[in-house]
């Protein structure tokens, strides 16, 4: 299950990798080197030393809070990195230096309170002469998790399943000369086998969804990114669009188009405050299983709770920066999920508001982490953070 494996939704995990990608560790050293973690410049509690020498091999435990899969769980992340020269560009006859990802192999290990677990391995890494980004994974996931649909003798109801899935995940996009643009594919495999675990009231119903299938899609994508840094943005923004095609030529047993578009714009009002807006949506068509059916992706809302062939949605969210190390959240947004185009007026606007604090962990590379607390229709939830809680 594709969305249940980002990796099984942990999004500020994800984060977390994207941090990992663009620490610099040194090599080795015959001789071993001091570091403290505290700031030399503040002397507070400061991570960055500690990652600058971690030596190409880093642990990283994980707490996973999603709601749909339980509401807690851990995970271990450990990850092997080696670094990568910048790009060099002449640009109007000036030096221009573009610092790149270093090569990233490493697992992940998760479990949860609903016995869901999930093992990975995948390695991301950059051409530095070709200029090209790539990523390459690959899992198994044993899944416990409730999708809802209404029927027309019994309404919504809420189906619980289990999914084991193996899914492997190719992506490559080259730079598009010396500009912020990339442009590239990618595929996904996905063999998913699914069970129904819920409510007996319905089990004939829910018996025509346990299936043994495979999803075999390719897809291309386009992609801007200036932010000033990738895990706390003070200004920029990311936009992106991915055009994706499963189809039986390709070895699917499913035939379908998917659209995934999404922006996060940042501006600095004040020197303490900055804003945040995201605009982000999917897009099916044809006939996808259950489980890839787009959904409502929001703080204070259990994954695959609002399900459509379309969703949208839009969150505003502000950071007070009230000292150099602390900062409170604020955060809110709507949106909504339906069949048809048609359906947009009259879907009702599903809504989530929160708030939280941030405390700047790294320093020397603008990592922001902290908690934040959310509340949506259905129940309240809270995430651990680790730099944006947008991340794709």
């Amino acid at each position: 299950m594709p969305s249940a494996l980002h990796m099984t939704k942990i999004k500020s995990g994800l984060i977390l990798l994207l941090f990992m990608q663009w620490c610099q560790p040194v090599r080795a050293q015959p001789v071993k080197q001091k570091f403290s973690i505290k700031d030399s410049s503040d002397h507070a509690f400061d991570f960055s030393d500690w990652i600058i020498n971690a030596n190409g091999f880093v642990p990283i435990p994980y707490i996973i809070t999603e709601p749909a899969l339980g509401g807690f769980g851990g995970a271990l992340l450990p990850v092997f990195i080696k670094k990568n020269p910048p790009y060099y560009d002449s640009v109007k006859g000036k030096l221009k230096i573009t610092p790149v990802a270093p090569n990233i192999t490493g697992g992940i290990g998760v479990y949860t309170l609903n016995d869901t677990w999930v093992l990975a391995a995948f390695r991301s890494g950059t051409l530095v002469k070709q200029r090209i980004k790539y990523t390459v994974g690959a899992a198994y996931a044993d899944v416990n998790m409730s999708f809802y649909k209404t029927f027309e003798q019994f309404g919504e109801k809420k189906l619980a399943f289990n999914i084991k899935a193996l899914p492997v995940l190719l992506q490559a996009s080259k730079r598009i000369s010396k500009s912020n643009w990339y442009a590239g594919f990618k595929y996904l495999f996905l063999k998913a086998d699914t069970k129904y675990v819920g409510d007996t009231s319905v089990l004939n119903l829910a018996k025509s969804m346990e299936l043994s299938k495979i999803i075999s899609q390719m897809g291309l994508l386009v992609e801007l990114d200036n932010r000033d840094n990738i895990f706390t943005p003070f200004k920029g923004m990311k936009v992106h669009t991915d055009v994706n095609r499963a189809d039986k030529f390709l070895g699917s047993d499913y035939e379908f188009w998917r659209i995934n578009y999404y922006m996060y714009a940042y501006q600095m009002i004040i020197p303490s405050i900055t804003a945040g807006f995201r605009l982000d949506g999917q897009q099916s068509f044809g006939e996808p299983p259950f489980y890839m059916l787009p959904y409502v992706d929001m703080r204070g809302i259990p994954i695959y709770r609002y399900q459509g062939n379309a969703d949208i949605l839009s969150e505003l969210e502000f950071r007070w920066d009230f000292t150099r190390r602390w900062s409170a959240m604020l955060f809110g947004g709507a949106g909504k999920a339906f069949d048809e185009w048609s359906e947009f007026g009259n879907t009702n606007w599903i809504t989530s508001y929160g708030t939280g604090f941030r405390y700047l962990l790294a320093r020397k590379f603008k990592l922001r982490v902290g908690v934040d607390v959310a509340h949506g229709p259905d129940t309240w939830a809270y995430y651990i953070v680790f730099g944006s809680n947008w991340s794709k």
